[in-house]
């Protein structure tokens, strides 16, 4: 289910982000844009620790959280005809080490897919990314096939992961007890677990149709419908499909 089984785990970070916005507005933008890069690291516990990582026991060898982070999103907005908005967005994350014998952090990964409501999974610090179409988390590297594979990757994120969006918006009502506009979007992303194996191209890819409504009280309410072109191998069925996806109080994973 997890990369280790059992023991206690301390994350020490520091984070520090870089941001710009010029959005027009904050719930229906019509104009501007929406930078952010953030790097997020821990100290490098094994480059003055004794510990032998190759061959210690993963109570021992995952106690201090090791790992660099680094994301940049980028949001634009444009009217482009009357009252339709064009919306643009790329995002992309990787987490790495500072030395080959601690490997990739268990903790801190990202998780592509769904609707990406709980924003954080609190028991491992994994970040849920929503991509409309798939499935929670079933967007995982190409390279795991089998079931206890896709289920590690499902489960414990994967270290690199891009995704691109673009949406045309048009709003139906804008005043002060509701905000409710109507959307046609595309979706596209994938996740990695080697840098040499990233390709920012190769892209699983989503498309459909939504409405948002923002209310005083509940904030913003959104539905989706979307339709995933690009199977998960190994995965039976339709599991990694999910063509429904809901969310409140929240954006969808940074719209």
């Amino acid at each position: 289910y997890f990369l280790f089984k059992n023991g206690t785990s301390y994350n020490i970070n520091l984070t520090q982000e870089l941001s710009r916005n010029s959005l027009s507005d904050p719930i229906f933008p019509t104009s501007g844009s929406n930078l952010k890069f953030t790097v997020q690291a821990t100290p490098p516990y094994s480059l003055f620790n004794n510990i032998n990582y190759p061959t210690a026991p993963d109570h021992i060898r995952y106690r201090w959280v090791e790992y660099h982070k680094w994301k940049f999103d980028s949001q634009w907005f444009q009217t482009v005809a009357g009252k339709l908005v064009f919306k643009a967005q790329a995002q992309f994350g990787f987490i790495g080490s500072y030395s080959k014998v601690t490997g990739t952090s268990a903790f801190e990964r990202f998780k592509l897919g769904g609707d990406g409501m709980m924003g954080f999974d609190f028991l491992q610090g994994s970040e849920v990314i929503a991509m409309r179409g798939y499935a929670n988390g079933y967007v995982i590297p190409e390279s795991k096939t089998s079931t206890a594979d896709i289920n590690i990757a499902r489960n414990s994120g994967s270290p690199i992961y891009t995704r691109y969006q673009i949406e045309l918006r048009y709003p139906v009502m804008m005043n002060e007890q509701a905000n409710v506009f109507l959307l046609a979007f595309a979706d596209a992303g994938n996740t990695w677990d080697r840098f040499r194996d990233f390709n920012p191209f190769k892209v699983r890819r989503s498309a459909g149709i939504g409405a948002r409504i923002f209310l005083p009280i509940f904030g913003l309410l959104g539905i989706d419908y979307g339709h995933a072109f690009d199977p998960i191998p190994g995965v039976q069925s339709d599991q990694w499909r999910q063509p429904f996806t809901f969310s409140i109080m929240q954006q969808m994973g940074g719209l």
